[in-house]
């Protein structure tokens, strides 16, 4: 169950990883600019299923009157995705932004 929220998150972090890779087509591309974005998208999914983690183990289900534990269990999934994923877009943003300035086509 502790990896069940970054599972369902997988198939959008797959697209934002492939926009990230494919986008913008007027910066340089060579070698170098490819070997930063690899390690940039390898950065970004770590960061994304550690902090996922780091959610998953720190939230505590209380007990709700009557309902008992189970009645918010639904948190122990949402607050690992929600997690996961800022993870992942705080990493590709700081990505994009150095990628961008370093690899920009000057006049």
């Amino acid at each position: 169950m502790r990896y069940l929220a970054i599972l369902l998150l997988a198939p959008w972090l797959l697209i934002l990883g492939w926009a990230y890779w494919a986008y913008p087509k007027t910066l340089i591309r060579n070698a170098t600019r490819r070997a930063f974005d690899v390690l940039a998208l390898i950065a970004a999914a770590v960061a994304s299923v550690q902090l996922a983690v780091i959610a998953f183990d720190s939230v505590e289900i209380k007990q709700v009157g009557d309902f008992g534990p189970e009645s918010g269990g639904i948190w122990k999934q949402v607050i690992p995705a929600l997690y996961g994923y800022g993870g992942f877009l705080a990493v590709l943003a700081l990505a994009m932004l150095v990628r961008y300035y370093v690899w920009r086509r000057r006049p």
